[in-house]
């Protein structure tokens, strides 16, 4: 196989060649990590190690899909195109750490770059931290997501490690995804609104309809993993290249699935030195 044919999840040989090299235990192997010190020292005292630095990229033409100028509505193609070169950045990412036989992935990144090839073509890059636990999840059982994938999250190391501490573990990131067009305002309502503070109730339906989506989509991923809540929400607008009336709406966050029935973290205790 050449080093630019890809594996069966689009992972290249050069990158499966690297993660072979980084096979945790063996004497002399090292890890790669993009965690603070600070972060990595937390995940370590949650009970779990770094094994490598794992990536999913996937470079994507974004079509173009046309709204009716005077209404609301989503633009469905445009939705599931960037739903999708996400779901592939994900996937290899994923793929990758499987590789290394990680029980998941910390510290996520997941980003659009906009790339010099074309106006209309983003590369959607996936980055974390593959860890493997140092012992099963209370119960015996594993720390991979009902799927049988290693864990997603994008908490930071010490939100990772409060959430360990309380009891939770992380199934997965869910997102949902929802590209819009705005209704343009009619040249009447633009010249009545003149000089007046008035809320323009298509254009607030509009953008509450399309979070909504987003919103929706994303508690649909985590209920299919059988979570019990999402933290660490982030709801974001992003316009691309389609300009102020068509808007992307896109919901993250990562799925909690319960380890025990109490969530108490132990209280610090206070020391007082006896050194003069």
């Amino acid at each position: 196989m050449s080093t630019s044919d890809p594996t069966a999840q689009g992972v290249p040989a050069d990158a499966m060649r690297r993660l072979a090299k980084l096979q945790p235990g063996r004497p002399g192997s090292i890890f790669t990590s993009d965690l603070s010190v600070n972060e990595f020292l937390l995940v370590r005292e949650a009970g779990f190690k770094p094994i490598g630095l794992v990536l999913g990229s996937s470079i994507y033409h974004v079509g173009i899909q046309l709204g009716r100028w005077g209404k609301n509505q989503e633009l469905e193609t445009l939705s599931q195109a960037m739903y999708h070169a996400r779901e592939l950045a994900m996937t290899r990412m994923e793929a990758e750490a499987a590789a290394l036989g990680a029980d998941g992935i910390v510290g996520v990144r997941l980003s659009v770059e906009a790339r010099e090839f074309g106006s209309d073509i983003a590369e959607f890059i996936a980055i974390g931290t593959a860890v493997k636990a140092d012992h099963p999840a209370p119960g015996g059982t594993g720390w991979r997501n009902n799927k049988g994938q290693p864990f997603t999250s994008d908490l930071s190391g010490q939100d990772f490690w409060t959430l360990i501490r309380a009891g939770y573990a992380p199934l997965g990131m869910t997102m949902g995804t929802c590209v819009y067009h705005i209704a343009h305002q009619k040249v009447s309502a633009v010249f009545s609104n003149l000089g007046k503070n008035v809320e323009i109730e298509p254009f607030t339906q509009a953008l509450y309809d399309a979070r909504e989506l987003a919103m929706t989509r994303m508690q649909a991923e985590a209920e299919e993993l059988g979570a019990e809540g999402i933290v660490g929400v982030q709801l974001n607008a992003h316009n691309h290249r389609w300009g102020g009336h068509t808007t992307e709406f896109f919901a993250i966050g990562t799925a909690v699935r319960p380890l025990r029935e109490d969530h108490e973290i132990e209280r610090p205790t206070m020391v007082l030195s006896l050194d003069d």
